[in-house]
């Protein structure tokens, strides 16, 4: 078969709106020439794993060779009777991240629409981009969701909104009360993905993940994951809890072992330690509120968080930007995140991190406000 001298120059292409994503760039973790890094640039828990999460993970090393269990039933099944869900409703895959580019891939096409808000998880317009379809900004209030604007950017072709809550990188969330009037607002064909990551940090008594919407509805999701309050990042892992229709979807598309055998075994363990996970609400509740405040005291804004982290704000006066204080941070071994992906270039986000980090942060914050 000859090949023309025209298609020598031609290659596969992908399709539509692959190219017009812009890679997910993860925070920072090093620091050149300090001996010491603090990394508070992923939200990272400082707690660390369950030490129970810990031995269940080792426990699977002689078995290596095993495929993990396929549909991950034993972690369903501890899902399940942590937060009184039917199993058979649950989805379990490598982080929430892959549930949510599985839930684009089976529902949106090339034409269709999804929104997320300006300042929503990157991660959300890159799932609609992969898919074919065109991601849709709805305007936030105060860095917080807007029901309205949401509702407002709906039209025929929308197909998913996407929504976290609490919202990362901001830390702001919205009431149950709001997500029941924004669930009532949408056509029924258009799914809702509740993406509560920060759920377990959250202590508010107007505020609900959205298990009970889930529960009696036929076009809202929740995804979850063990990346955050149990420590399990390196794992990746992460559920989802939706209608027995969309379940059916994403376990017609996701990896036949999307989910390997020590991240089950760490995640049952992991979700079953409930006191190592309220000593790590405990420990981000004290020292959320303390950065807030002494943060605030030196003169710069901060976003109320309900989260694990913090967005701090910083002037455009040069020599006081958030670049250059993230460069002044970054000198003495204390790593946050740059956040002008997120339409933000005048903030960093800073995750809860030791006492001694706390600290630390407060003061070289201090000492780059306070110089000539």
């Amino acid at each position: 078969m000859q090949v023309s001298s025209k298609a020598s120059f031609q290659h596969p292409q992908p399709r539509s709106g692959v190219l017009e994503i812009e890679a997910y760039v993860p925070g920072k973790s090093s620091a050149s020439g300090v001996t010491k890094v603090f990394k508070l640039s992923s939200n990272e828990t400082p707690l660390g794993p369950s030490p129970s999460a810990i031995a269940a993970y080792r426990s699977v090393v002689t078995y290596l060779q095993d495929y993990p269990d396929g549909s991950a039933s034993a972690l369903r099944e501890a899902i399940g009777s942590a937060f009184g869900l039917d199993p058979d409703r649950i989805v379990c895959g490598a982080g929430s991240d892959e549930l949510l580019s599985l839930l684009a891939r089976a529902y949106l096409t090339d034409g269709d629409e999804a929104i997320h808000t300006t300042h929503g998880f990157l991660v959300y317009p890159i799932a609609t981009l992969a898919s074919g379809a065109t991601p849709v900004a709805a305007p936030e209030t105060n860095y917080t969701a807007s029901v309205d604007a949401i509702l407002a950017a709906v039209t025929t072709r929308t197909k998913i909104v996407f929504l976290a809550n609490p919202n990362n990188p901001t830390g702001t969330y919205i009431s149950f009360a709001e997500i029941k009037r924004l669930h009532r607002g949408l056509p029924g064909n258009v799914l809702l993905v509740l993406d509560a990551a920060y759920a377990e940090y959250v202590r508010r008594n107007d505020y609900e993940s959205g298990i009970e919407l889930v529960a009696t509805s036929d076009n809202v999701v929740m995804t979850r994951t063990f990346s955050k309050i149990h420590g399990l990042a390196a794992l990746r892992l992460g559920w989802m809890f939706g209608p027995v229709h969309v379940i059916d979807a994403i376990n017609r598309i996701r990896g036949p072992f999307n989910v390997n055998a020590p991240a089950i075994a760490a995640g049952v363990a992991a979700i079953e330690d409930l006191s190592h996970q309220e000593r790590a609400r405990e420990h981000n509740s004290q020292w959320l509120a303390w950065l807030t405040q002494e943060i605030e005291k030196l003169g710069l804004a901060v976003t109320p968080s309900v989260g694990n982290f913090l967005l701090i704000h910083f002037p455009q006066t040069k020599g006081r930007t958030a670049a250059e204080a993230d460069v002044f941070l970054t000198t003495r071994g204390l790593v946050l995140r740059q956040v002008g992906a997120y339409k933000l270039p005048n903030a960093l986000r800073m995750s809860v991190g030791t006492e001694e980090a706390n600290r630390l942060v407060v003061t070289v914050l201090g000492e780059f406000l306070g110089r000539q």
